[in-house]
């Protein structure tokens, strides 16, 4: 049976491929192709991968865990727009965003990546989906910092609501997005400016990586 494999990302970390098999389609992370010295990493973030898509197992917006084993994780393939793509005005898609983030923490999984707006799709009926866990964690002991980390969870999808349909932003939404965790303020600070002169200037990395060859990343 012929495999048709398609190179959505490749980075220092390996390579994001889309399988089609037979009609059935798959994401496939695969870390082989790592350079050497960050082997180990990308090795360590695909088990983090499998780890939240495991305990997210059935829930709906979710890409399902197919595999992971020496190296490569597949996982489901979500049929879907990126939001910078689908730019959507509707309301209702951050009001059920907003809902399955929380469905997402009460599994004790943060994402901890929907700063890129890549990450979140809208599908044919105007639905959110989440996709990319590599930065994601599950903590089953939900302490302190999970707490942090889930509330930059949702400081990130409110940005993006103020991006698209900012008149849709409640007085409390507002007051989330004026007041950022101490680790989001020493992060814009003190981090991401060499983070990105290194990624973009010198790596030449975006964060919108492999979105636009096909309108959408998985």
């Amino acid at each position: 049976m012929m495999l048709e494999s398609r190179l959505l990302k490749k980075d220092l970390f390996g390579e994001v491929r889309l399988e089609t098999r037979a009609g059935s389609r798959q994401i496939v992370r695969d870390t082989a192709p790592a350079a050497l010295p960050v082997r180990w990493l990308a090795q360590v973030l695909m088990r983090r991968e499998a780890r939240a898509l495991a305990a997210l197992d059935g829930l709906h917006g979710v890409p399902g865990l197919l595999g992971a084993h020496r190296g490569r994780l597949a996982r489901e393939y979500l049929e879907g727009r990126p939001m910078h793509h689908a730019r959507p005005r509707n309301p209702a898609y951050f009001r059920r965003a907003l809902r399955l983030l929380r469905q997402l923490h009460a599994r004790n999984v943060v994402h901890n990546d929907l700063a890129k707006e890549p990450n979140m799709l809208v599908t044919a009926s105007g639905q959110p989906a989440l996709v990319d866990f590599q930065m994601a964690w599950h903590s089953p002991g939900r302490g302190r910092l999970f707490r942090i980390l889930g509330y930059d969870d949702l400081r990130h999808v409110l940005k993006h609501k103020r991006t698209y349909c900012a008149e849709h932003l409640t007085e409390r939404q507002r007051r989330i997005l004026a007041a950022p965790s101490l680790p989001s303020r020493l992060w814009m600070r003190i981090v991401k400016p060499p983070y990105l002169f290194i990624t973009r200037r010198l790596l030449g990395w975006a964060d919108r990586e492999g979105a636009s060859d096909r309108g959408e990343r998985q």
